[in-house]
């Protein structure tokens, strides 16, 4: 007889509708034009996607330069800093850019301020794409970027007074509060966004990881190594009080030793993680337990995005 076994998944979880919208971009822009269509970075942080697209014709580079000139090229869902499409139109490439839209408005956030003569501070993880395209959106020296609260000590802008932040959009909503306190605290003239930049999905996800901790004994956060938003999830988890938190890119990767005699496990998924994923997780958790399960929901979502024109127009 199976151990019984009370799954708690978590609402919302998986896509957002910003990684929706790059993924159908991806395709339409194959039926459009045919394979091969180029991919600038993968066009969400997701292996299992990755993989799909690339079977329907997607090919994944890491520079311009991998592309030729010939076929179309597309610009993930992190975005991309301004030399690259302006590199693109240089070369007479035909291009579409995935940019999610809650990305771009930090862009166009951070071009208004530098256009008011203000110095940027973004807060975000060094290196991840997002943060490499939103930093180059302006001159080199323009932005500044902290990645903790001990960072703030030590920054040395221009002019203290005429300073303003913007933030990734995948960050922890409660580790970004410290970080916005100390910023306020040393520079109290800091020009605030005008709305929360961390976006709608990753703060989603968040509240129902912090809802779900109390209640189970491990959480299974689905999602890949270089998902910044699934692997927030995890560290959200483990603040909320489910020491044993956890990322799996998919059912394949559980360790079942480290999960065994517990009753109550947790499961959500970053947000660019598909629902199939999930899915083969419950699966998996049903083919050796008596499962139960229960939803954790702290919010609805019914956010869309248009895809670009070009596509729109052409595939309709």
């Amino acid at each position: 007889m199976p151990a019984p076994l009370t799954l708690y998944l978590a609402a919302p979880r998986g896509f957002c509708a910003g990684v929706d919208r790059a993924i159908r971009i991806v395709e339409m822009a194959l039926e459009k034009w045919g394979a091969p269509v180029y991919v600038r970075h993968e066009i969400v942080h997701n292996r299992f996607v990755v993989d799909g697209l690339r079977a329907k014709g997607a090919v994944f580079v890491e520079d311009l330069d991998e592309c030729p000139a010939d076929r179309p090229v597309i610009f993930s869902a992190h975005g991309v800093p301004k030399a690259v499409p302006a590199e693109a139109e240089r070369r007479h490439m035909l291009y579409v850019d995935a940019t999610c839209p809650l990305v771009s408005k930090v862009h166009l956030e951070a071009e208004r301020h530098h256009a008011e003569g203000l110095q940027m501070v973004m807060i975000g993880h060094a290196g991840h794409p997002e943060v490499i395209g939103t930093m180059g959106q302006l001159p080199e020296g323009e932005v500044l970027l902290v990645e903790t609260v001990a960072d703030v000590a030590h920054l040395r802008p221009r002019d203290p007074d005429r300073l303003a932040f913007i933030t990734q959009t995948t960050l922890s909503v409660d580790d970004t509060a410290e970080i916005v306190r100390a910023l306020v605290a040393r520079f109290p003239s800091i020009r605030v966004p005008r709305r929360e930049d961390i976006c709608y999905a990753t703060t989603n996800r968040q509240e129902a990881v912090k809802a779900m901790a109390p209640l189970v004994e491990a959480i299974l956060v689905i999602g890949a190594p270089n998902s910044s938003n699934s692997q927030r999830l995890v560290e959200v988890g483990r603040k909320a009080g489910c020491a044993n938190s956890q990322l799996v890119q998919r059912a394949a990767d559980i360790d079942w030793a480290a999960l065994a005699g517990l009753a109550t496990i947790g499961i959500t998924a970053g947000a660019s993680a598909p629902d199939v994923l999930v899915a083969e997780v419950v699966a998996a958790f049903r083919s050796r337990y008596d499962v139960t399960e229960r939803t954790i929901e702290t919010a609805r979502e019914n956010v869309e995005f248009k895809v670009p024109r070009i596509l729109r127009e052409t595939v309709a």
